[in-house]
């Protein structure tokens, strides 16, 4: 997660620490704290297509739990200024210790992502929202992307352009 980007984080890089394997998501250790408010923002481009079938947001037990998550697909280098309308998907999360809840996603709204944004709108009532955990449960396929092509044609031919030998001897004439 090299080019992660998190807003709002207290300690700088400490949004991309929990994007963890899966068998790590029981481990507290790092997580990333959010700083002036309880709001998050995470930018996350990939080098590929992503078909995105759910996520997983784990926290603590307590009040600093994120409450509602909103989901943007293929908007980079979001702000929060960017989030007032409405995302692709809202979620409203349950306080989820282990990890073990997976939040199933909308499959037409995210077979086709090269960029995610998840913003953390709330928390259950702290100043400040903890995340231990984020997983992202889909399938990833290499870009397929058509290089362009130059090309010339003719909209209007002039037959001066096209030279030929060929005499038109056509013996079949209608009479």
């Amino acid at each position: 997660m090299l080019n992660l980007s998190c807003l709002n984080e207290a300690e700088p890089r400490s949004g991309a620490k929990v994007f963890k394997p899966y068998e790590d998501r029981k481990i507290r250790v790092p997580f990333v704290e959010s700083d002036a408010d309880e709001e998050l923002l995470f930018n996350i481009p990939f080098t590929g297509n992503i078909k995105l079938r759910g996520v997983i947001i784990a926290g603590d037990d307590s009040e600093q739990h994120p409450k509602t998550a909103v989901l943007y697909r293929n908007k980079p280098f979001m702000a929060f200024s960017d989030t007032d309308g409405a995302g692709d998907q809202l979620l409203s999360l349950n306080i989820d210790r282990d990890g073990s809840l997976i939040y199933p996603l909308k499959m037409s709204k995210f077979s086709n992502v090269h960029h995610l944004s998840i913003h953390i709108k709330e928390n259950f009532g702290s100043a400040s929202t903890r995340i231990n955990y984020i997983g992202l449960r889909g399938q990833f396929s290499d870009f397929v992307r058509q290089e362009v092509v130059i090309t010339t044609y003719e909209l209007a031919p002039n037959i001066a352009d096209h030279k030929t030998d060929l005499i038109n001897t056509n013996p079949h004439f209608i009479s």
